[in-house]
């Protein structure tokens, strides 16, 4: 299913300078990761990731010569000099577009020599980029397909500061490698990507991210991943969920996502309140419309178009947080007197799908005339597994990154998966 990459080509990638040429301008990026970052080549530890859908056109720049294929079948289509600045993708009529030239194909990928980067609007990655065609043949997907270690070093300095304790950007390294495999095994096969470039997965910001920090700690990781018994008895990995700020406990996957693994339950959390910000712990109070709440919601859940609209929500099922209740599931009232139930989490997102203002159902909720109010909020995100500034806290008094994964994910173990 991968194309195959010169392994001794790609080694050397990490090294080199790449030159992104901007319009008229030319500038230099230089790249940060150290000559020994280790990079998988094997195939089935490459990563698909979607960097964007349904998209109507938009501009690459690769700073080397590349050659592109039909990636259907790795049968080249050509091979092309550097370019000399940004070429526009558009698709029309079930054929691409890459700066004038026309490709009938469903889907093509580019693959770029050294030193193996190349850019989608001035936004840098390893790797090689794949254009997936629609079914409509008017719009298309942006994949890119680069080796586990090199994406690692794109997702750790997203989902922390780079600047962070590296005890705790390993623990961050073994979470975000476990969890990216876990969806590349449980949803990728279906589908043309393995994992979203956004928090509905985790972040990869690409070239953006890296920093001499980061390649360290997924470096020193190599291949380590957290695995515990499944249902069948045997070890596995398991979807390692993290969260910003858990708000002082954790949380049981199962109330969450319905989902069940033994290391996913919920603990205490001492540290997170200790090293987020006041307004980063604790949130300000939210209102929304009852109106655009249901439009929300039927767009989402079209058969909660059955309450008519809207009228109440009520708080069904709570946990405890030390001493602060999550609210775990909520009844929707309709304007019929019809009742439906969802869980916390979806209502969370699904009103706020940026979940900045919503961060987290340790809250209340309270319902007046039209308005819907979110108050007495802490935490930041679900609050399943890791906790990124509880880890933080942890490693700032000396853990390590197996005692921090420990404490978040009890039971699991690490094992070293290549």
């Amino acid at each position: 299913m991968r194309l195959k990459l010169s392994i001794i080509g790609y080694q050397l990638s990490i090294v080199l300078i790449a030159l992104l040429v901007h319009g008229c301008r030319e500038r230099e990026l230089i790249s940060s990761p150290p000559a020994a970052a280790p990079v998988s080549v094997a195939q089935n530890h490459w990563i698909r990731v979607l960097l964007a859908r349904d998209v109507k056109s938009c501009t690459i720049m690769i700073p080397s010569s590349y050659e592109i294929l039909d990636a259907a079948n790795g049968i080249s289509l050509g091979k092309f000099l550097r370019n000399v600045g940004p070429s526009t993708v558009t698709a029309s009529q079930g054929q691409l577009s890459i700066g004038g030239k026309i490709f009938p194909n469903k889907q093509i990928t580019i693959r770029p020599d050294q030193p193996f980067v190349f850019y989608i609007s001035d936004k840098g990655y390893r790797g090689e980029l794949r254009l997936v065609l629609n079914a409509n043949g008017a719009l298309f997907d942006i994949i890119n397909n680069v080796p586990l270690e090199t994406y690692l070093a794109g997702v750790v300095g997203a989902e922390m500061p780079s600047y962070w304790e590296p005890e705790s950007l390993k623990a961050q390294a073994i979470a975000s490698r476990t969890y990216c495999l876990y969806m590349k095994e449980r949803f990728g096969w279906q589908r043309s990507w393995d994992v979203n470039k956004t928090q509905a997965n985790q972040m990869y910001l690409g070239l953006e991210a890296e920093s001499p920090k980061v390649w360290d700690a997924v470096s020193k990781t190599d291949g380590q991943v957290l695995t515990c018994r499944n249902n069948n008895g045997k070890a596995g990995i398991f979807p390692t969920y993290f969260s910003s700020v858990c708000g002082g406990h954790t949380e049981d996957s199962k109330n969450v996502f319905g989902d069940s693994f033994s290391p996913l339950r919920g603990v205490e959390c001492l540290w997170c309140r200790q090293v987020a910000a006041r307004d980063m712990f604790f949130w300000p109070m939210v209102k929304y419309d009852k109106t655009d709440i249901t439009s929300q919601l039927t767009a989402k859940y079209p058969s909660l178009a059955k309450l008519g609209g809207i009228s109440n929500i009520i708080v069904d099922k709570t946990s405890d947080c030390e001493g602060f209740l999550r609210i775990t599931n909520v009844k929707l009232v309709g304007t019929n007197g019809q009742t439906d139930s969802l869980h916390a989490e979806d209502l969370r997102l699904t009103v706020d799908p940026t979940g900045r203002k919503i961060r987290s159902t340790i809250c209340k909720i309270t319902v007046e005339g039209q308005k819907v109010t979110f108050f007495s909020g802490r935490g930041f995100g679900h609050g399943v597994g890791l906790c990124q500034y509880g880890s933080q806290g942890m490693a700032r008094g000396g853990a390590v990154a197996k005692n921090i994964l420990a404490h978040y994910y009890p039971g699991a173990s690490i094992t070293k998966l290549y």
